[in-house]
C-alpha cells in the first residue's frame, strides 16, 4: 500500500486564533464589497489588547495565504471568494460522506472526496455552495478547526517498511499510516492505541504514532482495555497517585473524632451486591421514646482523606466516575481508598457523613439533621440475604430489615403518586469463564431489597439538596451541584404517541404534565409482555438525560424539586464536591474554591463516556457469547428498524442482531419510517416492532461488534 508524503505542519493551534477565525471571515462575507485592515476589525470586536490584535493580523495573513482573502493594498483585505464559509461539527458516515451541522443553516452535505483531513466529530470550516436551484447545500472542508479526538484504538497491520492501524471506530473512514520509527514495537494483529500526528496534503491517509500496545486482538483483557482506551478512560492509576494513597493513615485518631457524633454503638448495617467491595453507604435504625423511628443514612466521608487539589483529588476529578465493565470496575479512587479506608466494611470503625430522619410508622419525615459521624457496621448483607429476610421474615436482623422495607415501600408509593416515572428496565449480566469468556447471559432482577436501599438513598439525596438549595428567610440559594432532569420535549412525546399507536397502544394527549401518569399505567399493562423492554427503551429515548448543573431545574423523573448526588463519593466526584460544600455551608468553616460550572460539565461528560464504554463492553460480550452458536435458531422480538434491516433481540440472552431486508427472499421488503414498520411490496406482509420471530445466527463479527441474523420459517421447530 503506497502513501504520498507532504510537508509537515505544526498541529498546535492557538485558542484565540481558532475562536476568532470564523467571526473575522464573517465580517468580510457580510460586506463583500468592502475592505478592512486589522485596526478596523479589532474595533468591531472592541479589542484593545495587543494579543487579540496580533491574532487578527495573523488570521488575515493566513486567510490570504489560503486564498479566502485578497490584499488589495498594503494591510487592506477583502473577500476573495463569494462562497459562504461556515464552521460546524462534521458527522462522517461509514461510507466516508459527511454532514456538517451548523446552527445557522441546514446541514451541509460533504462528498467523500471533499472531507479533506477531517475525522468524524471534528469541528471544521467548510465552503458552502448549491449545484442548482432547490438543490441541497453541499460543501468542502477547507480547514479542521479542532480535533474531536487525538487518540484511536485499532489493530496494527505490519508491512516491511511501515505499518497501518485499522481503527475499531466504525465511523473512522481511513486507516492511520505508521512509520516504523513510530510503531512502538507493535506486531501484526496486535490491538494498539494510535495518536494522531498529522495529515498533510497530498497524503492519502493520516500519520499516526502507536503510544500503547494493548495486546493480541481478540483476547479478553486486551479488548476490555481497548474499550477503555477508545473512550479516553484510564485503566490504571499513575504510580504517584498510588503511592499517595498508600501513605494515607488507616487508623482513626482522637483528633479524627473531634467534632463528630460517635454512633459506633448504634445498630448499623450495609446491603450491597454479592461481588461489591466498595461499600459507600450504610443504614442504621433506632426506636425513639415517642414511638417514631430514627433512620440513619451513613455515607463514607471521602473528603476527610482526599483534600482539594492533592494528587488523588486531581486524578479523581479527571476520572469523575468509576467505570463498570462486564468483568471489572475501574475505580475513581485507588483501591486503598475505595475498597479499604473509605469502604464501610463490617466490624471496622469508619468516618462518615450522615443524614438522620425521624419518621413515623407511616414514613412521614417529622425531623431531619445532617452530621459528621463515626460508625461501626455490625453486619454486611448481600441483596440476596436481605431479600431472604424480607420474604421469609426469618434470620438475623429480619425484624429491622422488614421494618425499613415497609417504610421504603410507603416512600416509594408516595413518590409515584407525586408524579415520579417508573421505567425500570433489565440489566444484562454475564457469567465468565477463567479466561474472561462469556459462558452465560442473564438479566438482573430488581427486588425489594434493592428498592429498600434505593428509596433511602433518594431520600438522603433529596434532603441534602434541600438543606442548601431551599431558600430561607429570603436568602438566595448558595452555589451547589444539583442532579437535574428536565421534562421531555413535547415534539418527542408526540413522536412516541405516534409510535405507540402504530404498535397498538393508543395514548392520547401525552404532555410533559401528564406523561408520567400515563406512561406508568402503560408500563404496568406491559408487564410480562414481549414488547415491554422495547417500549421502555423507546420511552427512555424520549426523555431528557439527567446531568449535573448549578442551575436547579428539579428532577422530572423522580418528581423532586430538589435533588443532588450525595450518597456515592467513592465512585462519583460530584458527591465529593457536595460533601465539601455541605461542610462549608453547615459549619461555616473553610472555603472550598472550585469552578462549579466547569465541574458540572466535565463530570456530566465523563459520566456519558463511562456509560458508553459500559454499553460497548456488554455489546462485545454478547457477540462473543454467540460466536459458538452460529447456525442455531432462537426466539426473538423485533426491537428496531433502519433502511437496511430489522433489529431482533433474542428473548433468552437479550443479545441483539440484524436481519437484513435483502436476505428475506419471499418479497421485496422496505422500511416505512412514517409508520415504523417493514412491509413487503408485493404481498403486503408487515413486520411490526415487538413481533415475535424465529431467527438463525448467521454470522458474528467481534471486531465490529455485530451479529447477522436470518429469519427462519415458523414451522422450523
Amino acid at each position: 500500500m503506497g502513501r504520498k508524503h507532504g510537508k509537515k505542519k505544526n498541529p498546535k493551534k492557538n485558542k484565540v486564533l481558532r475562536q476568532l477565525t470564523g467571526p473575522v471571515l464573517a465580517i468580510f462575507e457580510n460586506s463583500p464589497k468592502r475592505s478592512f485592515n486589522y485596526k478596523q476589525i479589532a474595533a468591531m470586536f472592541k479589542a484593545t489588547d495587543a494579543p487579540t490584535k496580533q491574532a487578527i493580523i495573523e488570521i488575515l495573513a493566513v486567510q490570504k495565504a489560503k486564498g479566502r482573502l485578497k490584499e488589495i493594498s498594503p494591510g487592506k483585505y477583502a473577500i476573495a471568494k463569494m462562497d459562504k464559509t461556515v464552521e460546524g461539527k462534521i458527522e462522517i458516515t461509514r461510507r466516508g460522506a459527511g454532514y456538517v451541522v451548523n446552527d445557522t443553516m441546514d446541514d451541509v452535505f460533504i462528498h467523500p472526496s471533499k472531507t479533506g483531513s477531517a475525522f468524524n466529530g471534528d469541528t471544521v470550516m467548510v465552503t458552502v455552495f448549491k449545484k442548482g436551484r432547490g438543490a441541497k447545500l453541499e460543501g468542502k472542508v477547507i480547514e479542521v478547526v479542532e480535533r474531536a479526538r487525538k487518540q484511536y484504538v485499532g489493530t496494527y497491520k505490519a508491512s516491511k517498511d511501515f505499518g497501518f492501524v485499522v481503527c475499531d471506530d466504525k465511523f473512522m473512514h481511513v486507516d492511520f499510516f505508521v512509520p516504523l520509527s513510530l510503531s512502538g514495537g507493535a506486531k501484526e494483529g496486535e490491538k494498539v492505541v494510535v495518536k494522531f500526528v498529522s495529515w498533510d496534503e497530498p497524503d492519502d491517509s493520516p500519520k499516526g504514532e502507536v503510544i500503547d500496545v494493548l495486546g493480541e486482538a481478540g483476547a479478553h483483557h486486551t479488548e476490555m482495555h481497548a474499550i477503555l482506551a477508545a473512550y479516553g478512560l484510564p485503566s490504571k492509576f499513575p504510580d504517584a497517585v498510588e503511592q499517595a494513597a498508600e501513605n494515607i493513615r488507616v487508623e482513626i485518631s482522637d483528633e479524627d473524632l473531634k467534632d463528630r457524633e460517635d454512633i459506633r454503638d448504634l445498630l448499623t448495617f450495609t446491603i450491597d451486591p454479592e461481588d461489591a467491595k466498595d461499600f459507600d453507604d450504610a443504614l442504621s435504625l433506632k426506636k425513639l421514646e415517642n414511638g417514631n423511628y430514627e433512620i440513619g443514612v451513613h455515607i463514607a466521608d471521602v473528603s476527610h482523606y482526599v483534600k482539594p487539589g492533592d494528587l488523588i483529588d486531581q486524578e479523581a476529578f479527571s476520572r469523575a466516575t468509576s467505570v463498570y465493565l462486564v468483568d471489572r470496575v475501574v475505580p475513581m479512587l485507588p483501591e486503598k481508598l475505595s475498597n479499604g479506608v473509605c469502604s464501610l466494611r463490617p466490624n471496622e470503625d469508619k468516618l462518615c457523613y450522615s443524614v438522620f430522619f425521624e419518621m413515623t410508622d407511616k414514613a412521614t419525615v417529622v425531623n431531619h439533621r445532617i452530621a459528621k459521624t463515626a460508625i461501626h457496621s455490625d453486619r454486611r448483607f448481600t441483596y440476596e440475604e436481605a431479600q431472604e429476610r424480607i420474604e421469609t421474615k426469618e434470620g438475623d436482623l429480619a425484624e429491622e430489615i422488614n421494618l425499613m422495607d415497609g417504610l421504603a415501600k410507603i416512600l416509594r408509593r408516595h413518590r409515584m403518586s407525586s408524579g415520579a416515572l417508573e421505567i425500570g428496565g433489565e440489566e444484562v449480566k454475564f457469567r465468565l469463564d477463567s479466561d474472561g469468556g462469556a459462558i452465560e447471559v442473564y438479566t438482573k432482577v430488581t427486588k425489594d431489597a434493592n428498592k429498600l436501599i434505593e428509596e433511602f438513598m433518594l431520600l438522603a439525596n433529596k434532603y441534602v439538596a434541600m438543606a442548601v438549595g431551599k431558600p430561607k428567610k429570603g436568602n438566595e440559594p448558595k452555589p451547589f451541584v444539583y442532579r437535574v432532569h428536565e421534562p421531555p420535549d413535547p415534539d418527542k412525546l408526540t413522536r412516541l404517541v405516534r409510535f405507540l399507536k402504530h404498535i397498538g397502544y393508543d395514548i392520547k394527549n401525552l404532555t410533559p404534565e401528564n406523561c408520567t401518569t400515563q406512561l406508568n399505567k402503560l408500563f404496568k399493562d406491559l408487564e410480562d409482555k414481549q414488547e415491554s423492554s422495547m417500549i421502555k427503551t423507546m420511552a427512555i429515548r424520549t426523555m431528557s438525560k439527567a446531568e449535573y448543573s448549578t442551575d436547579n431545574v428539579g428532577h422530572f423523573g423522580l418528581a423532586f424539586r430538589y435533588y443532588s448526588h450525595f450518597t456515592s463519593p467513592i465512585r462519583r466526584y460530584p458527591d465529593l464536591i457536595i460533601h465539601r460544600l455541605l461542610h462549608q455551608y453547615l459549619t461555616k468553616k473553610g472555603r472550598y474554591s472550585l469552578d462549579l460550572e466547569h465541574a458540572c460539565k466535565h463530570t456530566s461528560t465523563q459520566e456519558k463516556l463511562a456509560a458508553e464504554a459500559e454499553r460497548e463492553s456488554i455489546k462485545y460480550k454478547q457477540v462473543e457469547y454467540l460466536q459458538d452458536k452460529v447456525g442455531l435458531v432462537f426466539k426473538g422480538v423485533i426491537s428496531g428498524f433502519n433502511d437496511k434491516g430489522m433489529f431482533v433481540e433474542l428473548s433468552e440472552s437479550k443479545c441483539e442482531g440484524m436481519v437484513r431486508l435483502s436476505d428475506i427472499m419471499d418479497d421485496n421488503y422496505r422500511f416505512d419510517e412514517s409508520l415504523y414498520l417493514v412491509k413487503g411490496q408485493k404481498h403486503g406482509k408487515e413486520f411490526f416492532l415487538g413481533d415475535e420471530v424465529d431467527v438463525l445466527v448467521r454470522q458474528t463479527d467481534l471486531h465490529r461488534k455485530q451479529v447477522d441474523l436470518e429469519l427462519v420459517d415458523e414451522n422450523f421447530f
